[in-house]
C-alpha cells in the first residue's frame, strides 16, 4: 500500500459485508488460470539506452513471460506524469509517458500479449491526480468553470484544517485550500461526502455534479483503454474515494455502480482493488482484491518479518502458518464464488524482497505455497530469480523505504545485468552491484534453479484445475506450533495435496483419518514425502522443501 490515509477508509469498512452489492456476473473465465506478472516499466527493461524501463524493452522480453508460463501483467501506471510519485501522479490519463513509448507502443503491447495467451492489466489511480493535470489547473483558478468542483475544495483559504483529512493551505489562485490524497502534490479528486458536514458546505454529497462529472470521466478513461485493447485495471486506494464513509456504503455503491457498467458494456474485462478487504471489495464489485502487509498482519508474516516477529516461511520456523490461515479462511469462506482473493509475492510498495534473506529452496517453497492456493497468485517482477532489495538508497521519484525494491530486473552477466546500455550513472536505479545477483540466464541454465521451478510450478498450476483460483481448499495439517502445512484442493473431480516445510530440520505428520486415497502420485517437488502409516497417510519432509500430489 502507498498511502497510509488509506488505512482511514480500509479500517472504516471493515465491516461492510452486509452491504453487499446486487449479485453481478460471476468473474472472467480468463481469471481462473490466470497468473499475472507486476511489472514496474521503469526497472523492466530499457531499448533506447536512456537509464529507463520503457514499453519497447517489455515487448522485447515477452517471449520470457510467455515461456515462464505467466498469463496476465499488471503494469504499474505508464501515462503521463511529472513523476515525483513515480507516475501515480498522473497528469493526462488519455496518453502514455513519452519516458516509456507512445500510445501506439502501448497497442503494439495488447497485441504482441493477446498472440502469445497473456492479457495486460493497467494500473488505475481513480483517487486523485498530480497537481500539474490540466483538470487541477483550471479548477484552482478562481473563475468558476467546468472543473472547479472536481476536486475537494474548503470554502475559503483560511479553512486550514479538516477533520481526519490532510488540507493543503496557500496552493491555489482561488481563495480555498484543496484536499490531498497523500503527497501535497495529489489533490484528491472529488468523489463526494457520505456524509457531509452541515458545519462544512464544501463538502459535496455524492450525487453531486462534480462528483458524478468525476465518475462519468473515470469510466470514460476505462472505456478508451479497454477499446485498445486492457484487459483490466488494479484500482489504487480502492477504498478511499467517497470521504467520510463511516460504513463504507457509500464507497461500495460507487464500485457496484462500475462494476454494473463493466458488466454491460465490457463484459469479460477484470478489475482488482487495492483494499486489502476483499470481504466487502468483492461482493460489492471488485473481481479481485489484494492482501497487503499494512492491513493484513497474517499475509505480512507469510514472507516478511514484522517488528520481533519472524516470517511464517523462514528456516527458523518460530511463526506458525496459523497466523495466516486464521486470517485467510474467513475471508476465503465470505468471498467464495464471487470473485478471488489475491495474493501477491511482494509488490513496489514491499520491502523487503521476498529474496532477501533467502536462497533458492528457501524462495521456491514460499512460491509453490502461492502457486498453489486458491485465489489468483501475483508474481513481482525478479521474484522468480530471487531477486533482492538493495538497502541505503536514496528516495527516488517518492519511492523513500520503498526504493530499494524498484531496482532493475537482471538479464544477463553483461554491463548493467542487462537492464540498459547506458552509463551506470545514468541508470534509473542502480544495479545489484554484489557478485552472486541473481540473472534470468544463470537460472535458465541451471535445471535446479529458481527459475525452472517457478516454470514448473505454474505449468502445473495451469495444467490441473484442482490448483486454480476456485479450486477447493481444506488445510489438513496446520498445527499451531509444528510444520509442515498440508493443504487439498480439489475441482472437477480432481484432488490434489501440497505439503510444505520452509524450516531447516525435517518434519513429519500423519494425515486425519478423513481423507482416503488409493494412491497418490508425485506431480512436483520430493517424490517420497508420502507414505501409507497403517490406514492412513503419513508425510515427511527433509529441510526445506516442498511435495505435491495428486490422489487416486
Amino acid at each position: 500500500m502507498r498511502h497510509i490515509l488509506a488505512l482511514l477508509a480500509m479500517a472504516a469498512t471493515a465491516s461492510l459485508a452486509t452491504h453487499a452489492a446486487p449479485a453481478a456476473k460471476p468473474p472472467p473465465d480468463w481469471l481462473e488460470d490466470s497468473v499475472f506478472y507486476q511489472i514496474y516499466p521503469q526497472t523492466f527493461r530499457d531499448s533506447d539506452g536512456d537509464g529507463i524501463g520503457d514499453l519497447r524493452g517489455l515487448i522485447e522480453k515477452l517471449p520470457y513471460l510467455h515461456d515462464l508460463g505467466v498469463n496476465a501483467i499488471w503494469l504499474n501506471p505508464c501515462f503521463v506524469s511529472p513523476f515525483r510519485d513515480a507516475g501515480y501522479d498522473v497528469a493526462d490519463f488519455y496518453r502514455v509517458a513519452p519516458r516509456y513509448g507512445t500510445n501506439d507502443d502501448l497497442r503494439t503491447l495488447f497485441a504482441e500479449t493477446k498472440k502469445l495467451g497473456i492479457r495486460v492489466m493497467l494500473d488505475l489511480v481513480a483517487g486523485h491526480t498530480s497537481d500539474q493535470h490540466p483538470w487541477f489547473k483550471q479548477s484552482q483558478r478562481h473563475e468558476r468553470n467546468a472543473y472547479s468542483d472536481w476536486y475537494i475544495w474548503t470554502d475559503s483559504v483560511w479553512t486550514w484544517f479538516a477533520p481526519g483529512q490532510q488540507v493543503v493551505v496557500g496552493g491555489a489562485e482561488r481563495d480555498a485550500n484543496f484536499v490531498p490524497n497523500f503527497f501535497h502534490f495529489q489533490p484528491a479528486l472529488n468523489y463526494g461526502y457520505a456524509k457531509p458536514d452541515p458545519k462544512a458546505p464544501w463538502q459535496q454529497p455524492v450525487d453531486a455534479p462534480g462528483p458524478q462529472a468525476v465518475r462519468a470521466e473515470f469510466k470514460k478513461i476505462m472505456a478508451f483503454w479497454f477499446d485498445l485493447g486492457a484487459a483490466g485495471f488494479r484500482v489504487d486506494m480502492a477504498g478511499s474515494l467517497v470521504k467520510n464513509d463511516p460504513d463504507g456504503t457509500a464507497t461500495a455503491a460507487l464500485w457496484a455502480d462500475f462494476r454494473a457498467w463493466m458488466d454491460k458494456e465490457y463484459p469479460g474485462r477484470a478489475m482488482v482493488s487495492e483494499w486489502s478487504q476483499p470481504q466487502v471489495a468483492i461482493p460489492n464489485g471488485f473481481h479481485m482484491d489484494f492482501l497487503l502487509p499494512f492491513a493484513k498482519p497474517g499475509y505480512k508474516v507469510l514472507f516478511r518479518p514484522d517488528g520481533a516477529t519472524p516470517p511464517i516461511f523462514d528456516r527458523a520456523g518460530k511463526t506458525s502458518i496459523r497466523a495466516f490461515l486464521d486470517e485467510f479462511t474467513p475471508l476465503y469462506a465470505a468471498t467464495r464464488g464471487r470473485g478471488f482473493i489475491a495474493i501477491p509475492s511482494g509488490n513496489h510498495d514491499t520491502v523487503p524482497r521476498l529474496g532477501n534473506g533467502r536462497d533458492a529452496r528457501d524462495s521456491a517453497v514460499a512460491l509453490a505455497f502461492l502457486l498453489t492456493m486458491p485465489g489468483v497468485p501475483f508474481l513481482y517482477y525478479g521474484d522468480e530469480i530471487g531477486l533482492r532489495a538493495l538497502d541505503g538508497l536514496p528516495s527516488k521519484e517518492g519511492g523513500y523505504g520503498r526504493t530499494g525494491c524498484r531496482t532493475p530486473m537482471q538479464w544477463d552477466a553483461s554491463a548493467n545485468a542487462g537492464f540498459s546500455t547506458a552509463p551506470a550513472a545514468q541508470l534509473y536505479l542502480p544495479v545489484d552491484p554484489a557478485a552472486t545477483r541473481p540473472t534470468v540466464a544463470a537460472e535458465l541454465a541451471d535445471p535446479q534453479s529458481l527459475l525452472r521451478t517457478v516454470q514448473a510450478l505454474i505449468a502445473l498450476r495451469k495444467a490441473h484445475p484442482a490448483l486454480q483460483a476456485s479450486g477447493e481448499f481444506e488445510p489438513l495439517v496446520a498445527e499451531q506450533a509444528a510444520w509442515p502445512f498440508v493443504f487439498r484442493r480439489a475441482a472437477q473431480g480432481e484432488s490434489i495435496l501440497v505439503a510444505l516445510n520452509p524450516t531447516d530440520r525435517a518434519v513429519t505428520a500423519t494425515l486425519p483419518g478423513s481423507f482416503v486415497a488409493q494412491q497418490l502420485a508425485p506431480l512436483l517437488g520430493e517424490p517420497s514425502a508420502f507414505a501409507r502409516a497403517g490406514k492412513a497417510w503419513a508425510v515427511t519432509l527433509p529441510p526445506v522443501s516442498f511435495a505435491i500430489v495428486r490422489s487416486e
